[in-house]
């Protein structure tokens, strides 16, 4: 768990978690990121490191909400609902 309230949103900052993320992958570990700013969030997501860079939300797993356009998987042979 790393506390990244304090870090400013830039170029400079995700490659440093990148690689903190790479390190800690090739030790079997994974990073997860704490009270990560709305600007850090939203720089992850535009530069495609939010599923490398996990952001911890507070939020339970049970509580995520299913996102739109996800449907359950069925057999291709069975006919639609």
């Amino acid at each position: 768990m790393c506390d990244v309230s304090a870090l400013d949103p830039d170029a400079v900052t995700l490659d440093v978690l990148a690689r903190l993320q790479l390190s800690s992958r090739r030790r079997g570990c994974t990073l997860k990121l704490r009270q990560a700013s709305r600007e850090l969030r939203e720089l992850l997501a535009f530069v495609g490191l939010e599923e490398v860079l996990r952001v911890e939300t507070g939020r339970q797993p049970e509580e995520r909400e299913q996102g739109v356009g996800v449907e359950e998987e069925r057999e291709l042979d069975e006919p639609s609902a």
